[in-house]
């Protein structure tokens, strides 16, 4: 019953958020925060029973996801703004000694170091070093990898299909490495995609065919898109908007600009709204696991 309602609150919020993305760019906040807090109560009432040391590593862990959900570093102010980056070394230093200190000495295990918890700390510390890594371009891509390595750590038993060979990793496999390998799998359509839409044109020029295509100047404020402008020599990439509102007026005024130089269209790069694959990623890994290990399962 757990393990269930885990995954319908997960499907719905998801497919909230992907809607959103699509339409927007732009998903609130309070969406991770809210499932956060929902998965680190559903983790505890999971535990209860197992005893204290369970319950409280995971209750260390659900507050360290949290940490990351909630902009705490406000209340610092500017001028303590540099106390930001040292806090947060020292929460990682204080929570990953703290749960690997436990591991080594009690083990890993019902009573001991839960697996949730150790897979929730492996999501979050994946979710972090990819979004400085620039792997994770957007702060909501990050925040939804944690949300989802809280509200669910595991999921061992896909629904419609998993090889026997399978079984045993996806009980350890954090579920959010699972959602980021398929996730990059489907990935693969949206290049195949775009080239596609450009040979129908006759628009296609390899490697560009594969990463982006032509749209008139005119309607660049209405796309989600990184503008590349052969006219102008180089690429004028729209990477430093914070919002979906700054975005627009960015793209706004490189419209203004190609037009009074008479450019009639320009060459883009679609913004993929990667909530929208991470969505799907979600789906596939609650219905049919690992693609991957499903792929080496069947060869």
């Amino acid at each position: 019953m757990v393990e269930a309602f885990r995954a319908l609150v997960l499907t719905g919020a998801f497919a909230y958020a992907a809607a959103k993305d699509l339409e927007t760019r732009e998903v609130t906040d309070r969406l991770w925060q809210l499932l956060g807090v929902v998965g680190v109560l559903v983790g505890a009432a999971a535990l209860a029973g197992h005893g204290v040391v369970p319950e409280l590593l995971w209750l260390l862990v659900g507050a360290f996801a949290l940490e990351h959900l909630f902009p705490w570093d406000d209340l610092l102010g500017e001028r303590r703004a540099g106390l930001v980056l040292p806090i947060e070394v020292l929460l990682y230093a204080v929570v990953l000694a703290t749960v690997g200190l436990l591991a080594y000495r009690l083990g890993i295990g019902p009573t001991a170091v839960p697996v949730i918890a150790v897979a929730a700390l492996v999501s979050i510390v994946l979710a972090r070093a990819l979004f400085e890594a620039g792997v994770l371009y957007g702060g909501a891509d990050a925040k939804a990898l944690i949300v989802i390595g809280v509200l669910v750590p595991l999921f061992g038993l896909p629904v419609l299909y998993h090889p026997a060979s399978s079984v045993a990793v996806l009980r350890l496999l954090p579920f959010s490495l699972t959602v980021l390998t398929n996730s990059a799998l489907l990935s693969i359509v949206a290049p195949l995609a775009i080239a596609m839409r450009n040979l129908a044109r006759g628009e296609f020029s390899f490697p560009r065919g594969f990463t982006g295509y032509t749209v008139p100047v005119a309607e660049l404020p209405r796309r989600f898109v990184w503008v590349r402008d052969p006219a102008m020599g180089q690429d004028t990439m729209v990477d430093d908007a914070e919002t979906s509102e700054e975005d627009t007026r960015r793209r706004t005024a490189i419209a203004r600009e190609l037009e009074a130089r008479g450019v009639g269209r320009v060459w883009v790069t679609p913004q993929l709204p990667f909530l929208v694959l991470m969505t799907a990623g979600v789906f596939t890994g609650l219905l049919f696991g690992n693609l991957l290990l499903d792929l080496f399962g069947v060869l």
